[in-house]
């Protein structure tokens, strides 16, 4: 059975009125699950907080330091000028990377067929030594480390609008993970959109592509890529931001773009990976195709096993 990972600790992040990156984002995504029935093929699970040394297995602990000591009592700490801290942030973070790395362990351990974590804040701007772009800890980027004390070779999958810089960052000289990302280019957080190594496989996209340029690319760069690797665990960064109706980008992806992307994922997770697949939400601020385009990633989970 697919495994539906989340918290009301996640709600409790805070960030300034008006941020796109609210606890509004959750809060439709699970009540539009729960309307529309797929909370009832799910099994679902409430995630520990993640220890610390899970944390620290991507960060500099000198980061985790930073953020445990700059947690306020109350109001907001700004760590750059789009992601904030409040007193609930911690916790919810730490719940974040919990619902991945306890996903990680049922699928490879105990032969779950997949999972989707339903979490935010997003990870994928993490770094290893900072904090960006509406995103603390990286959470996939930790669930990619947890995966390879129980295997050799994973793909982490990102198809949000916003190149996952602190995924590569965190895995570019580590030839045991395969990270491939699709995002606008130039466009934020512009940092490593251009790396060259054999293990990153950036896929730039112009401002007003649609699905079809987003499908040739994919099939392009990504399949040569998972042929050659043959992850055994695929992981993805689910950002449903490059959506034509998202504020925030100039994507116009559909949602029958995010239906041919899933499919692919399955089909990549049944050639090489004993179809072991950890979805993770990242990005994603129209709340109308956030919750359509989940709904349909998630279905697609489901109906796999």
């Amino acid at each position: 059975m697919t495994l539906y990972f989340t918290h009301e600790d996640c709600l409790y992040h805070e960030t300034p009125r008006g941020h796109p990156e609210s606890s509004s984002r959750l809060t439709a995504l699970n009540e539009h699950l729960k309307q529309c029935g797929l909370l009832d093929e799910v099994e679902q699970r409430h995630p520990e907080r993640a220890p610390y040394a899970d944390i620290e297995k991507v960060h500099n602990p000198a980061l985790v330091k930073m953020l445990i000591d700059a947690q306020p009592e109350s109001g907001l700490v700004r760590i750059d000028a789009d992601t904030s801290f409040s007193h609930g942030s911690l916790d919810a973070v730490r719940r974040c990377v919990g619902a991945v790395g306890e996903a990680v362990d049922a699928v490879i351990s105990d032969n779950q067929s997949n999972a989707f974590c339903g979490v935010r804040p997003p990870g994928h701007h993490a770094e290893s030594n900072g904090s960006m772009g509406f995103c603390i800890f990286n959470s996939i980027a930790i669930g990619a480390a947890l995966a390879l004390e129980k295997v050799d070779r994973v793909a982490i999958l990102d198809f949000d609008a916003h190149h996952g810089n602190g995924t590569v960052d965190i895995f570019q000289d580590n030839p045991n993970v395969l990270v491939c990302s699709s995002f606008q280019y130039p466009f934020y957080p512009y940092r490593y959109q251009n790396i060259e190594r054999s293990n990153i496989v950036n896929v730039p996209l112009s401002a007003g592509s649609d699905g079809t340029a987003f499908r040739r690319a994919v099939e392009k760069n990504w399949i040569p890529a998972l042929e050659q690797h043959r992850p055994q665990l695929l992981l993805v960064s689910a950002g449903f931001d490059a959506h034509a109706d998202d504020p925030l980008t100039g994507l116009n992806l559909t949602d029958l773009d995010y239906e041919w992307i899933t499919d692919q994922i399955l089909d990549w997770a049944s050639d090489y990976a004993d179809s072991r697949v950890v979805s993770v939400l990242e990005g994603g601020y129209d709340l109308g195709a956030l919750k359509r385009c989940a709904e349909i990633h998630l279905a697609k989970l489901v109906t796999a096993q």
